[in-house]
């Protein structure tokens, strides 16, 4: 059997599903495609409980850790990256480098990127919590908005893209006097 309730949040509506296992899902509602439950899926707000508690204890910050059961399903890969988002600590961030390298997969920072889109368990598997290399903040299935929202709550300011582009125009014109450097012999 599956079990739905929906939460309102400061993020917008959550539909939460479970089954006997543990939490399945935490879905954003979302304009352009709001959760619609299974024709299967019985309303049982008792059976999720819990996670309602929890993810209200989090909104209001008095929690920083989920400790649910949980029953994300994917793949081997994606439960890898998904363990590794849950040891990312609230108010901390990773970049999905990071997270390849935590998961011995230094060169699969695109496959990461893609099983964190996949993550069916967002805010508790805080996949929000994963930003761009350069500390910007990049993909998120629910919205920028939305993880923009998620960080400021836990107290992190994610690089100003303005900031961020003239880091990107100084490390360039590094790169660019070294290698001038390197090809007429002198040193920097």
């Amino acid at each position: 059997m599956i079990w739905f309730d929906t939460m309102a949040t400061p993020v917008g509506e959550l539909t939460l599903v479970a089954d006997d296992q543990g939490l399945q899902q935490v879905m954003f509602e979302r304009p352009d495609k709001a959760p619609d439950p299974d024709e299967h899926w019985q309303h049982a707000p008792e059976r999720l409980t819990a996670a309602r508690t929890q993810l209200q204890e989090y909104f209001t910050g008095a929690r920083r850790k989920f400790d649910l059961p949980l029953h994300a399903v994917g793949t081997a890969f994606q439960q890898r990256v998904w363990a590794a988002l849950r040891q990312i600590p609230f108010g901390q961030t990773a970049s999905y480098g990071d997270v390849a390298r935590a998961i011995d997969a230094p060169t699969a920072v695109r496959a990461v990127g893609a099983a964190n889109g996949r993550n069916p368990l967002p805010i508790i598997l805080p996949c929000h919590r994963v930003i761009g290399a350069d500390g910007r903040l990049v993909g998120f299935s629910a919205g920028l908005e939305r993880k923009r929202w998620l960080l400021a709550h836990e107290g992190v300011r994610p690089a100003d893209p303005d900031s961020t582009a003239r880091f990107s125009q100084k490390r360039s014109l590094i790169v660019q006097a070294a290698t001038i450097a390197s090809t007429d012999g002198t040193s920097m």
